[in-house]
């Protein structure tokens, strides 16, 4: 934590005085001022609730909901809440028994409408994970409605590909499509939730989300819809985001010897196809990402992780943290499926808060022209618009390293946004182990 401590008495100072140290004045009317699309200014909190609690774990997640706002999350997205099947069930959360119950050990529908309450009462919106494409197998609807799942040649209803404890739907049927329609608005109508995160959309077609997402904004115009799937023509649906696949790969390689440079050069080729008004979602962990790998190594070390997300969000997209990077102490894969407490740190809370504020205070300059001067170990890139540069440096690596300043920066009078200081640009930028900097003028 190295490379906060510093911060943390200038964010009590600033806090106190009603500012912050990283306001920069931006012309009134620049000439040309941006050049790229509008970038987002959201940052999301993806809470995983068996993280907060063996049992009562709303209420759990509740508790923390002042620290998860304090670092600057402007949204909240609760993994799924229902009640969960057991018939051929292996404990995952997006085995939906009852699509308007809340799973029991979880809590109430009090506890959830506290929570949501709670959420809003702190500026912040809730989104749902919702699962269209599938039911545990002793959902009702199996018994009541046969005729609403896809079967085999021999009339036996089929799982999705892969997923023995799920039973596939038939979107075929129109009665399913309002079935499920219906639901989705039970939880708007409840709980006056902001949104919903759409788990594998791919399987379910195209008309039913662009009709009940047309249906949701006719009476909710701001819903916030994120849509699991990494194909663009998911926006056409009227889904706001998708996703980055590739970048916790992507960046987890570099962080482990690979090229530095392939993280613009991935971020570059993604945001490329977002068309304008949208935004695709980043991230270093999701729930299946620490599922499926040692969240302690995957980004070289433990203080590897806060500096992968500076790379998450710096290049744009709108970035997302997982319950558990929050954590310190951590290591091998954290199943989604288990009921697992976990202690959150005050430390690491305060370094994503940091880097959350840099995040948004960048946004305009975020949208200028990009250029990558990274190295062997450090990823290096600037944006420039108009009168007004940012410049980001991230060590790669559990080593010292160094790397020039660009030329046309060194000397120059900036701001940097983590330490929270006016400063003169070096020609060279040191960097401890997993360190980085953020400066803009």
């Amino acid at each position: 934590m190295n490379k906060i401590i510093s911060f943390i008495a200038s964010v009590a100072a600033i806090a106190a005085t009603g500012c912050t140290s990283y306001e920069i004045d931006m012309p009134e009317n620049p000439a040309a001022p941006v050049i790229g699309n509008e970038v987002s200014t959201n940052v999301i909190y993806q809470a995983n609730p068996r993280f907060f609690g063996e049992n009562d774990c709303l209420k759990g997640l509740t508790s923390q909901l002042s620290r998860i706002s304090d670092m600057d999350c402007d949204i909240l997205w609760v993994m799924p809440v229902y009640e969960t099947g057991e018939l051929n069930g292996i404990g995952s959360p997006y085995c939906i028994r009852n699509f308007k119950s809340i799973n029991p050990r979880y809590g109430t529908m009090d506890d959830m409408k506290e929570l949501v309450n709670s959420a809003h009462s702190k500026g912040m919106k809730v989104i749902l994970d919702w699962v269209a494409n599938h039911t545990a197998w002793d959902c009702p609807w199996i018994t009541e409605h046969p005729d609403w799942y896809e079967k085999d040649a021999d009339g036996n209803i089929v799982s999705p590909s892969g997923w023995s404890d799920v039973a596939q739907l038939n979107f075929g049927n129109p009665e399913v499509r309002t079935a499920m329609k219906d639901a989705m608005f039970y939880w708007v109508d409840q709980l006056s939730i902001d949104g919903f995160r759409c788990d594998y959309v791919d399987g379910v077609p195209h008309d039913f989300w662009s009709n009940v997402i047309t249906d949701l904004r006719a009476s909710h115009p701001d819903m916030i819809m994120l849509a699991e799937t990494a194909n663009p023509d998911y926006y056409a649906d009227g889904f706001d985001m998708i996703y980055d696949w590739e970048c916790a790969t992507t960046i987890s390689t570099a962080f482990n010897g690979g090229k530095p440079s392939s993280i613009v050069k991935e971020a570059s080729e993604v945001l490329a196809k977002v068309p304008d008004g949208k935004s695709i979602l980043r991230y270093v962990f999701n729930h299946d990402v620490a599922a499926e790998n040692n969240v302690a190594t995957m980004y070289g070390a433990p203080d590897g992780v806060p500096a992968a997300y500076v790379l998450v969000s710096m290049l744009n997209g709108t970035p997302m943290i997982y319950s558990s990077m929050d954590v310190e102490g951590l290591s091998g894969k954290l199943s989604f499926f288990d009921y697992e407490t976990l202690t959150f740190s005050t430390s690491l809370s305060d370094e994503y808060k940091i880097i959350n504020s840099a995040f948004k205070a960048s946004a305009e300059v975020r949208r200028g022209e990009l250029r990558d001067y990274s190295n062997a170990s450090v990823v290096c890139f600037t944006r420039a618009i108009p009168g007004h540069n940012l410049l980001v440096a991230v060590n790669t690596t559990g080593s010292s390293q160094t790397i020039r300043t660009p030329i046309s920066l060194a000397g120059a009078q900036m701001t940097d946004l983590i330490k929270g200081n006016n400063t003169t640009a070096p020609v060279s930028i040191e960097l401890e182990p997993y360190c980085y900097t953020i400066l803009m003028n």
